[in-house]
């Protein structure tokens, strides 16, 4: 069973920027794909990015692209999600989210099997 914690949230202004981090408690999260997911107060848990197990290959939600980056870091077990240009409704709990076996990232909840506890991010001035 691998674990996964979250950190790096809080509170960051409009335009503003802020990097999560999620580090695995096993090696073999380092085989598959990864992703980050939020959900934001009274909406369903939305896909937000993903990168593939070699780390060559990223899926974005439309409402991030261009403005967040998904990377990770094998030596470190861990993944990141740099959040540049954020605005109001990026507002949400984060969670990071490795699949069974898939080794690039699909957007479908379903097949996520390890979730980490959420991270709360919050955009306002």
């Amino acid at each position: 069973q691998v674990q996964l914690e979250e950190s790096g949230g809080g509170l960051v202004q409009p335009g503003g920027f802020l990097r999560l981090s999620c580090v695995a408690s096993a090696r073999s999260f380092n085989d598959h794909a990864a992703s980050w997911f939020r959900q934001a107060p009274g909406k369903w848990r939305e896909f937000v990015g993903g990168i593939s197990a070699s780390g060559g290959f990223n899926n974005y939600a439309s409402s991030v692209r261009g403005r967040f980056t998904v990377s990770r870091d094998k030596a470190k077990n861990a993944v990141y999600l740099q959040m540049n240009d954020v605005i109001p409704e990026d507002t949400a709990i984060y969670y990071c989210a490795a699949p069974r076996d898939e080794v690039y990232p699909i957007s479908e909840a379903s097949t996520y099997e390890h979730w980490g506890r959420g991270i709360q991010v919050t955009v306002a001035s």
